[in-house]
């Protein structure tokens, strides 16, 4: 009797243990269930086809997640400004959508290595031959989506270009990029600022409409996916840092990235690099 009591003790204790030192991901894998914050309005990334969403990231999510037999994807489909409030009041338990790494992003939340490059540049209407470089947006009106790196990158040039003692930039902000394009194919904005991978796919598929102007306006940022940045959470982010690094060692990354961009880009996925935005 004195022997079965300390075993069941001993028992508890184990399975007390066993269940405090359960993390995000276990909880993931023992519900088969990953909660997904999206914004699916950023083709070729992330779009709505046919009512599904589909491009370069649910690619690579579904790629990663084969190493979690079972776990299904409940996906949230939200504006961009709600991806990180909804990550930190635990909406999602990650985003899959493509953040732009900033040191103050960073400082809040933990990023996987990169899954794309994110430098900023503009895009300009075809027919406009008087924006031949950066600075001639200097007195003109230029578009960006808020709360976007690539809105910030924008303000950073347009405060240099004052600086230097040109006429001001005038910005306007958009719920959305597809918004942006919109506007500026109306003639109703100079340009616009966002990543040079989806410009290059805009431009693509509307070569008739818009040019890319490729000197950047920026420094050097990637795109990642993004956790909570605790304890909890770490593994799981590790889980999909780790997946993307197998994906880019395999050439599966670089099969996406020509599937999705026709172009491959080169991203570090060794380590998360400093953000420099």
């Amino acid at each position: 009797m004195l022997l079965r009591r300390v075993f069941a003790g001993a028992m508890s204790l184990f399975m007390a243990g066993a269940a405090h030192s359960a993390d995000l991901l276990d909880t993931i894998k023992s519900k088969k269930e990953i909660v997904v914050g999206t914004e699916a309005q950023f083709a070729p990334f992330e779009f709505v086809q046919d009512g599904k969403i589909v491009g370069y990231g649910p690619d690579l999510m579904n790629l990663i997640l084969a190493e979690a037999p079972g776990v299904k994807v409940k996906q949230f489909d939200v504006p961009f400004q709600g991806i990180l409030p909804g990550l930190a009041t635990k909406r999602f338990d990650f985003v899959v959508t493509s953040v732009t790494m900033t040191k103050d992003r960073a400082d809040k939340f933990a990023f996987t290595v990169p899954i794309a490059d994110a430098t900023t540049a503009l895009v300009k209407r075809k027919d406009d031959a008087a924006l031949t470089d950066p600075a001639a947006i200097a007195g003109k009106v230029v578009g960006s989506q808020a709360g976007s790196a690539q809105l910030k990158a924008l303000q950073d040039y347009a405060k240099k270009l004052s600086a230097e003692g040109k006429p001001a930039v005038t910005i306007r902000e958009y719920v959305s990029f597809d918004e942006a394009y919109a506007d500026l194919a109306a003639g109703r904005l100079s340009a616009v600022a966002q990543s040079l991978a989806n410009l290059a796919t805009l431009v693509k598929t509307r070569s008739d409409v818009y040019a890319v102007i490729d000197t950047p306006i920026g420094p050097k940022t990637y795109f990642g996916w993004v956790g909570r940045k605790d304890a909890d959470s770490a593994s799981l982010v590790k889980f999909f840092s780790d997946g993307i690094a197998r994906a880019a060692k395999s050439g599966q990354l670089q099969a996406l990235q020509t599937k999705w961009f026709g172009f491959t880009m080169d991203v570090p996925t060794d380590a998360v690099p400093a953000p420099e935005l």
